[in-house]
């Protein structure tokens, strides 16, 4: 493949200026969990004076409210207190692992790796030695460079296995479409990540954070099969259309707006048809995708199965501008887009997912000021 200068220029310049960009994130990233560790280690300081003014006061003597609060604030940060004849505290580990001594001991030699353990001293005298693990916070700040990195990989192999792509024009352009709409279906649950890493700054964890995380890693796991079944010819098994519709409607309908109203109807309740569940799904997503846009977010999202004979209708309607009927036909052509930003990718995609791999038809039903319907035709498995 053959690109000018002025296209090798400009390639290295993304090169570079994506280099720089990931960097500058890593960088902050690792910036930021140092600030944090610096944090929490005066925290543990204050906590370890707390713990010494609890040793100064007599068993009659009323201790501040101050000292109290120190104490009984810090519900995170795992600790262990050996004093000078040995004996052993435990804070914010179980009770059942807290009396298992050999775990204990392995404990006290991960947090002195991990931290500088703090003495509690008076006058000179060594009374306790105080041992601090990484909160919950930190260890979970510690996974996000490693997942802007995998995500970097994955796209830095697309790009790669776009360039290794020697074919006809219209091939080419949809290698570098998959490329760019693998690199915007990442965006999203990227963006998610990141923002979850701004609430982490945080030191009251929302227990749903963790679940919301898993959820966009397995999101991300769903993009890297759908482009790995890009460029292969995906294996097709019997599934019920009805359900895997419902699949996607649903997650799209948790995800979206609420000022888009999402609809399901369907004439029948089950029907197998031969699918690649997660190229079919993608199919629906650029379709309802594209209709939220051409609504500009606010409208009407319909979703309408219906069978007629061995041919299952998928419809997907929305109230948008509509489409030009000389556009009708050209509008699944790569690069071919009526809309001001965006590159012509998503019908072109479907098209060759429907077509290429269901062996079934995608086409624009009608069009007018009221909005659009889409319709995706395939053969029912039913014997």
């Amino acid at each position: 493949m053959n690109f000018s200068p002025k296209k090798k220029a400009s390639y290295i310049v993304l090169l570079i200026s994506a280099f720089v960009i990931v960097s500058l994130i890593l960088w902050n990233t690792n910036s930021f969990f140092k600030k944090f560790k610096e944090e929490e280690r005066l925290k543990m300081e204050i906590w370890a004076t707390a713990q010494l003014e609890l040793i100064q006061s007599s068993v009659d003597q009323e201790l501040g409210n101050l000292t109290l609060k120190v104490m009984g604030n810090n519900t995170s940060t795992p600790m262990i207190l050996v004093n000078e004849e040995g004996s052993i505290k435990t804070h914010n580990i179980p009770e059942e692992k807290a009396a298992d001594s050999v775990y204990i001991q392995k404990k006290i030699r991960q947090f002195r790796n991990e931290n500088q353990p703090i003495q509690i001293v008076q006058e000179g005298e060594l009374l306790e030695t105080l041992y601090y693990g990484n909160s919950e916070v930190l260890n979970k700040l510690k996974y996000y460079p490693l997942a802007l990195l995998l995500i970097i990989f994955l796209f830095g192999a697309v790009i790669f296995f776009f360039f290794k792509t020697n074919k006809a024009s219209e091939q080419n352009k949809l290698w570098a479409g998959m490329a760019k709409e693998t690199a915007h279906q990442i965006g999203t649950p990227l963006t998610s990540l990141l923002g979850w890493n701004e609430l982490l700054k945080s030191e009251n964890i929302n227990p749903d954070i963790p679940k919301e995380i898993e959820k966009d890693i397995g999101r991300l796991e769903t993009i890297t099969e759908r482009f790995s079944k890009i460029g292969s010819i995906p294996d097709l098994e019997v599934h019920d259309i009805v359900q895997e519709t419902k699949k996607a409607y649903e997650y799209l309908k948790r995800r979206s707006s609420k000022l888009v109203h999402f609809s399901f109807s369907s004439n029948i309740e089950q029907l197998p048809v031969l699918l690649n569940p997660p190229l079919y799904n993608w199919s629906i997503e650029n379709l309802v995708k594209n209709g939220i846009d051409a609504m500009k977010g606010k409208g009407s999202i319909g979703i309408q199965i219906e069978k007629k004979g061995q041919l299952v209708h998928i419809l997907v309607s929305d109230t948008g501008h509509g489409i030009p009927k000389s556009d009708f036909q050209n509008i699944f052509s790569p690069g071919v887009t009526t809309k001001q930003r965006g590159w012509g990718l998503g019908l072109s995609l479907v098209k060759r997912i429907v077509e290429e791999y269901h062996k079934g038809k995608v086409r624009v039903l009608s069009s007018n000021r009221e909005g659009t319907i889409m319709q995706i035709t395939l053969k029912s498995n039913e014997q």
